[in-house]
């Protein structure tokens, strides 16, 4: 589950989660940085299509990549690509090894 959000038909920010559960506990919280970012770019409506949101989120291998692990607990990925930064949290708990979160998001290079 998650959401590919644009503001004036560019994709600058993308939420995935493993659960709905997780999408819904998160999403007040998302959908008001989402709106604050609309605001401040002084978001004109322009649209974007459902092709365009795929080709975002396909663009995920970067040049750097970092990982930080609490063995046991969670493996945190960042990696750096042109013009985004992908974050990825997963689970390493026993049965319970799987991604919780992935979020990409524009960045100015």
């Amino acid at each position: 589950m998650g959401v590919v959000v644009a503001v004036n038909g560019k994709f600058i920010w993308a939420d995935l989660f493993a659960s709905t559960d997780l999408l819904e506990r998160y999403w007040p919280k998302l959908v008001r940085s989402y709106a604050a970012e609309a605001m401040l770019s002084g978001a004109s409506g322009a649209g974007a299509d459902e092709r365009l949101a795929q080709a975002f989120l396909d663009q995920m291998q970067g040049t750097h990549e970092s990982v930080d692990i609490e063995p046991g607990l969670y493996r945190r990925q960042e990696i750096t690509g042109q013009g985004y930064k992908v974050f990825e949290l997963a689970s390493l708990l026993p049965n319970a090894d799987f991604i919780l979160h992935v979020a990409k998001m524009e960045t100015e290079d």
